[in-house]
């Protein structure tokens, strides 16, 4: 938990201290990519270290990742300008991405299926925490010590969770077999306890050291251009040049070779960074398309709403911010309970029903009356978290819970990689949606969203009856943004009903923690496989 938290404070710790690092500093106008440069190193290396866990161990990547990050983190602190602090941030991403990945996988590892959404409930409060206490501790940091302090207090952390891993966090023993997840569809075993890695008589299976494996750097590198191309596309596009420009071209043609490019590498390596069995079984190819439905969501809630709390509703930054937090209140608790649920009627059901809730609720969003006042939307957002946590966590532990140790990594690493290149999507296209409105409603006087809140917040600088109208054009706007999120919402039961199969294809769990393939009941995607949940 000391991990994740390093990770989940990161974003919303420096939010707040921004303007003291640009007075400091300078780069005004390249500011955004201490959190654009983060976010793409975090998204594009998920999928490697994903495989590497599987490869070496969950231990050695994790201690990688903090120590990596922790390096960041010094020279984010020691930075002279803008443009060494976006290095470096980047830097910090690319440990950050090892944090995120490997906690969830060694949650699903070492805690059996019925207490895995306690964990994850608890992990999911480390995120709400740090969302509610991040700008907070920022601020102080940065009001009353000095901007570099927000890097620095990552050392200790980091220090406490490196020595807690290094001597508490025992892997569990990778089953005899090669366990290379050559994705073959019945590539963990034939349902024969010994394929499986279990002994005949039930004690615990013997194992030995996995045998030295080559690692895909060619997939890895080919992954990571085209990732870092098509993410600085989207995040880019429409606010550093129009989308339409050679700019933005030349970046999207470039993902499109590259991505090319990686699939024929990923084809023809012995151990691929991406195994084609991550869309050919239909459980995992389902559950990641349904996750990247929810980053598409999200933007939703966490871009949009606080505009609209600050310049529809006219609150202060702070209140703004605790109308989000509503969110995050919820959703832990509903996802702590959830395994009550799936445990009755099944994941994809519970995650069906949760997400049903999601797109009512979407949809109720444009009802509210204008302006209104602030506990309407805080009110939606406390119900949004609750349906979601019914959402997300049953498919994680749904998911991680179909695949045997030496895929779990890899699987983990997918639904959270795609989950981020939609929220990155979603970004893109609902700022775009949002100016389109805006233009619509204001013609030339229409600017992007986030100019026309400056105006807002800036007194006597506009007459009453202009105010109300910019007020009522940000309120549509935010409307019609609500809207494609509840289409995603759509997208992402669409996926469900059609791709996922109506019982997850669960591996039997013992007593000792291992994975064994249960022989007996339905057989779904992998032979033996157990069609329970």
């Amino acid at each position: 938990m000391l991990g994740m938290a390093l990770a989940a404070l990161d974003g919303t710790v420096v939010s707040t201290a921004v303007p003291q690092i640009v007075g400091d500093l300078g780069g005004l106008s390249v500011f955004s990519w201490l959190f654009s440069g983060y976010l793409l190193a975090v998204t594009v290396t998920l999928p490697v270290y994903g495989k590497l866990s599987d490869t070496f161990g969950r231990k050695p990547v994790l201690i990688s990742g903090i120590v990596l990050f922790l390096i960041g983190s010094v020279l984010c602190a020691s930075a002279w300008d803008m443009y060494s602090l976006i290095a470096f941030r980047v830097v910090q991403g690319l440990g950050g991405g090892a944090l995120q990945g490997t906690v969830q996988t060694i949650a699903a590892d070492l805690y059996p299926l019925k207490e895995r959404p306690r964990i994850q409930a608890r992990l999911s409060s480390v995120w709400a925490t740090a969302a509610v206490a991040g700008p907070a501790a920022g601020g102080l940091l940065a009001g009353y010590a000095d901007w570099r302090w927000i890097f620095l207090v990552n050392l200790p952390v980091g220090a406490a969770a490196l020595w807690l891993i290094n001597r508490y966090l025992v892997e569990p023993g990778r089953p005899l077999g090669d366990g290379g997840g050559n994705g073959s569809g019945a590539d963990a075993g034939s349902g024969s306890g010994s394929d499986a890695g279990a002994a005949s008589d039930g004690t615990r299976p013997r194992t030995r050291p996995r045998p030295r494996v080559s690692v895909d750097w060619a997939g890895a590198l080919a992954i990571f251009g085209t990732g870092t191309l098509l993410l600085t596309a989207l995040v880019q596009g429409g606010v550093a040049w129009p989308w339409f420009s050679a700019p933005s071209l030349g970046l999207f043609g470039g993902a499109a070779a590259l991505g090319a490019l990686t699939v024929l590498i990923e084809r023809r390596a012995a151990e691929p960074i991406i195994p084609g069995w991550v869309w050919r079984r239909r459980t995992i190819a389902a559950v990641n398309l349904a996750l990247g439905a929810l980053g598409l969501l999200m933007v939703a809630p966490t871009v949009f709403l606080p505009t609209y709390a600050q310049a529809v509703l006219g609150l202060g930054p702070i209140a703004a911010g605790f109308v989000l937090s509503a969110m995050t209140l919820s959703w832990p608790v509903t996802a702590a309970l959830s395994n009550r649920v799936y445990t009755r009627i099944g994941f994809r059901l519970t995650a069906v029903l949760g997400m049903t809730g999601a797109l009512l609720i979407l949809l109720a969003f444009p009802l509210l009356p204008f302006p209104g006042e602030p506990w309407q939307p805080a009110l939606l957002m406390l119900l949004l978290g609750g349906a979601l946590g019914f959402f997300q966590l049953p498919l994680i532990v749904g998911v991680q819970s179909t695949v045997p140790y030496e895929e779990r990594g890899t699987t983990t690493a997918s639904v959270l990689f795609v989950r981020q290149v939609g929220q990155s999507v979603g970004a893109a296209l609902f700022g775009a949606v949002a100016n389109g409105v805006l233009a619509a409603r204001l013609g030339a006087e229409s600017g992007d969203l986030d100019g026309l809140v400056r105006s807002l917040e800036t007194p006597g600088s506009l007459t009453g009856q202009a105010a109300d109208h910019l007020r009522r054009a940000v309120d549509a706007a935010v409307d019609y943004v609500y809207l494609g999120a509840a289409a995603a919402a759509a997208l992402a039961l669409l996926a469900l009903l059609t791709l996922a199969p109506r019982r997850f294809p669960v591996l039997k769990e013992q007593q000792d923690g291992q994975d064994e393939l249960d022989g007996q009941g339905g057989q779904d995607e992998r032979s033996g496989a157990r069609p329970a949940g």
